[in-house]
């Protein structure tokens, strides 16, 4: 609970920093305005910061430009692009926000009766809550909204056992092959980097083995089922990737505790694992994802109750069109928790990308 606490920690410390980062960049460039005003500081080095930045923000707003072009499409009602026999339009002409009300629905919690029978009588406390509309999209003109709720559900049941079950296996796994020298070591090693190298090229080949095997037991409209494939097809890169950052964490930090006569479970509980969360947040997100945003194989064998998010956003495309405001708000709301989390963990995932546990 300590390492949770202290990830909870450092991702709420790192959204304030996000929160008041444009505040600090305002005020540093107010003190080196008023410096180079004073002839304290020579304006060549601010200059070239700001043409670097200029430069950054530029490649930035290339790199965002189609998820701003998703964006336009989906506030305008037809799914219109910015570039149209009329020409070139930045913002749609009449921009609504009717395609994210049709993919949110209705948030409405029902009323409640709760009974509590009071013990030697056969009286009751009735208890009613209330019911809460904290949206009805009924009143914007919207009849019939997506099951984007139902998908949501789906993906979070089906990325959760994912990522619980990853981790079971990666770190006592990364942590045996960065630690523990044992027989074949190596060659476990070696089989871990093949499987994450050809694990693509075999992947064809794979799902119709796995979906041959999954109709077999019966599993093939399973979700559990489907987060132990993912699980499994995550491992072996994330298991590369942590045990390559806790090579960087020094040996003298265990030995120091073998020392004062702590035993392996709290020399891995209490040094290695705290020492290692910049590692452990990147797998983390890596194997959440992977249950998150896989689409082939949940296409293959979920059925349409079972759809999760990539499923239910493809199910939109119908024989003869494709609705590009809805397609578009439904893929931006299903985009924006993965934005969000990269937003706020990005110099955690940098850190557990740097393959080193410790600095200096």
């Amino acid at each position: 609970m300590s390492i949770l606490g202290g990830m909870a920690g450092k991702l709420g410390e790192g959204a304030r920093t996000l929160v008041l980062a444009p505040v600090e960049t305002g005020r540093d460039a107010v003190y080196t305005l008023r410096r180079i005003r004073a002839g304290e500081q020579s304006p060549r080095g601010p200059a070239k910061s700001l043409l670097a930045t200029v430069g950054a923000l530029a490649l930035c707003l290339a790199l965002l430009f189609p998820i701003y072009w998703i964006l336009m499409a989906a506030l305008s009602s037809t799914g219109g692009s910015i570039y149209s026999s009329g020409g070139l339009a930045l913002v749609p002409a009449n921009p609504t926000l009717k395609s994210f009300l049709w993919v949110v629905g209705d948030l409405i919690v029902p009323a409640y009766t709760v009974l509590l029978n009071i013990p030697g009588t056969e009286l009751a406390l009735a208890f009613h809550t209330p019911k809460l509309v904290l949206l009805d999209v009924s009143r914007y003109g919207i009849e019939n909204p997506s099951a984007f709720k139902h998908f949501l559900w789906n993906s979070i049941t089906v990325s959760v056992p994912t990522v619980l079950i990853s981790m079971a296996l990666v770190v006592p796994a990364a942590y045996a092959l960065s630690r523990r020298q044992f027989i074949l070591r190596r060659k476990v090693l070696f089989v871990y980097v093949l499987m994450t190298q050809v694990g693509g090229g075999l992947g064809i080949a794979l799902l119709i083995g796995l979906y041959t095997v999954y109709v077999q037991f019966g599993i093939n409209d399973n979700k559990l089922a489907l987060s132990v494939y993912y699980a499994a097809t995550a491992v072996p890169f994330n298991t590369w990737l942590l045990k390559t950052y806790m090579d960087g964490i020094p040996t003298s930090y265990e030995e120091a505790a073998i020392v004062d006569g702590a035993p392996t479970w709290r020399v891995v509980t209490e040094v290695i694992l705290p020492l290692s969360a910049a590692g452990l947040a990147t797998v983390f997100i890596f194997t959440f994802l992977t249950g998150w945003t896989e689409f082939v194989v949940a296409q293959t064998l979920l059925g349409t109750q079972n759809y999760t998010l990539p499923v239910g956003l493809y199910s939109l495309v119908s024989e003869y069109s494709i609705p590009w405001a809805r397609f578009s708000a439904f893929a931006l709301t299903f985009a924006l928790p993965i934005m969000l989390v990269y937003l706020v963990a990005q110099r955690y995932i940098e850190g557990g990308l740097s393959f080193s546990g410790m600095e200096g």
